[in-house]
């Protein structure tokens, strides 16, 4: 391929990369809401409806060891029972 189709072939990509639409959802004429979720006075937006909960998307703890220590002895750790044959 020439430089000139290899630039071409780029300009392409990025013009197609832009064409995506910008509009706010909005529902199909005909077709319906989602339910009301149990317990709610009003049903949640779009934007609620895209935001994840905390639950969803906790966040992470990033407390690194700074030295090392002994794991404490644990009662439930028992060896398998043994099993005659």
């Amino acid at each position: 391929m020439t430089r000139a189709c290899l630039f071409a072939a780029a300009c392409m990509t990025l013009a197609l990369a832009g064409c995506g639409g910008r509009e706010s959802l909005k529902p199909l004429p005909n077709q319906a809401l989602p339910a009301l979720p149990t317990g709610a006075k009003t049903a949640p937006t779009a934007a609620q409806l895209m935001s994840p909960s905390m639950q969803a998307r906790p966040q992470r703890n990033v407390e690194l060891l700074t030295q090392s220590q002994e794991r404490a002895d644990d009662t439930f750790d028992l060896p398998p029972e043994h099993k005659p044959q």
